[in-house]
């Protein structure tokens, strides 16, 4: 609860002086290396620190807090690799250095077919950061015994700064009723920054919240803060008016209960039947309360129409475009693909669209080639393969599912996706009994 009052006030104070943003990306930096130094990541502090950066990324990107805007990204692959330094990797992480090994082709590829002028290393850095991030978390993740207590402190940290960020958009968050007059992504609910990434942020951040509620509500007062913060974040993410990260997070939400209430007994599962009653009820009631407080346009938008109800003709908001010239530039280099950031110069050139790709997919497919095919395989069979023999991670699914949905709609822009995914590569273990202590005794 400490912690939690702290965060609603680092929301409230870089709201008023913004310019603690800054202070307060470095101050996380330094905490964390603290921690993971002094003790050598014995409880993967690095996993946590990793987490932290990665709910923050997004509050630290519009705040301007960072010195580049792949900074949170980049933060998170520090403290990884930090900790593979201090804890090594598993011997069945072979399987994803061979995944970085197959995205390192493009770049030679890219080199020779980035149009002149074009900056190499940014278009690169951009592009790859995310993938060498999703990597990167495989290796120090993957069969990496966790507690189950680890599991839930590890959630926590990921909803901490998203609390912070939900606080501060929701400041400088204007009369919603008086300043809407289209459906289109509302920049007004979102600090000014881009609402798919807000979006999608406010998802995660309702699903872990979510999690919270059912494995960490040890009473009546954490349930209802937990329950408080769960509708609140939908809410959130609703009045974006990016439907991505809100659908992905009711999709991974849904999925998470359903599993966990199948994996319940007795009287686990009779409280499991409450907790799903009271939600949907919160849900429901969340997207009331949006659609008031948007004079109904929310409902417009979720629906495919414009603000005076006309049916639009793409509900893919130009996405299925991108995807058709991407595919296309598949289909005439299947073999090695166009090379890393050469897929907006080439749409540009063949449909005069410059934009880059919403869809992770399809960009690996263009930019990778048949090797892009491979590394999909990798990335969706192996955590199925690695689940048949490891079924105690009730987080499985639902990362498995968040870091499928988010890469179809809004690539990898942030480190939320990469990170997820590997949470499904965990072994989680439960807590070690501690043996009585058993004393000799010296007098008889």
């Amino acid at each position: 609860m400490t912690l939690l009052g702290i965060h609603i006030l680092v929301g409230v104070l870089i709201y008023l002086f913004r310019s603690l943003s800054t202070l307060y990306f470095f101050g996380s930096i330094l905490f964390f290396l603290f921690l993971i130094f002094k003790s050598g990541n014995r409880n993967n502090e690095a996993l946590m620190a990793a987490a932290y950066m990665t709910g923050a990324e997004v509050l630290f990107r519009m705040t301007r807090a960072v010195p580049i805007y792949e900074a949170g990204k980049y933060s998170v692959i520090t403290f990884l690799l930090i900790g593979l330094v201090l804890s090594g990797t598993s011997r069945k992480s072979g399987v994803y250095w061979f995944y970085i090994f197959l995205l390192l082709p493009s770049i030679l590829i890219a080199a020779m077919n980035l149009n002149f002028g074009t900056d190499v290393k940014k278009a690169i850095f951009f592009n790859l950061s995310g993938p060498i991030c999703l990597g990167l978390s495989a290796l120090y993740c993957i069969d990496r015994k966790l507690t189950y207590r680890q599991l839930s402190d590890l959630t926590r940290w990921i909803l901490l700064p998203i609390i912070a960020m939900a606080i501060y958009i929701t400041l400088g968050t204007p009369d919603l009723r008086e300043s809407l007059r289209s459906t289109g992504a509302n920049y007004a609910a979102t600090g000014g920054f881009g609402p798919n990434q807000v979006s999608t942020v406010l998802g995660l951040g309702m699903f872990v919240a979510l999690v919270q509620l059912i494995i960490n509500s040890r009473n009546k007062i954490l349930f209802l803060v937990h329950l408080v913060i769960t509708g609140f974040m939908l809410y959130k993410g609703i009045i974006t008016f990016s439907r991505g990260g809100v659908i992905t997070g009711l999709v991974v939400s849904f999925a998470f209960m359903l599993i966990y209430f199948a994996g319940s007994r007795g009287q686990a599962r009779r409280k499991m039947v409450t907790y799903l009653i009271v939600l949907s009820v919160v849900f429901v009631g969340a997207a009331a309360y949006s659609s008031f407080q948007t004079n109904g346009l929310i409902n417009k938008r979720y629906t495919n129409r414009d603000a005076a109800g006309r049916l639009k003709s793409d509900i893919t908001t130009g996405r299925a475009e991108l995807l058709e010239s991407e595919l296309s530039a598949f289909y005439e280099n299947p073999l090695t693909g166009l090379g890393v950031g050469k897929i907006k110069e080439y749409r540009e050139e063949t449909t005069g669209i410059y934009a880059a790709s919403h869809n992770e997919v399809s960009r690996l497919l263009s930019e990778h080639g048949i090797l892009g095919l491979v590394i999909l395989f990798i990335l969706i069979l192996y955590p199925l393969v690695y689940r048949y023999k490891n079924r105690r991670n009730y987080l499985f699914y639902a990362a498995l599912g968040f870091w499928f949905l988010t890469i179809n709609h809004s690539s990898m822009r942030i480190a939320a996706p990469a990170f997820i995914y590997a949470l499904c590569l965990l072994n989680v273990v439960h807590e070690k009994k501690k043996t009585p202590l058993r004393r000799k005794r010296i007098i008889t």
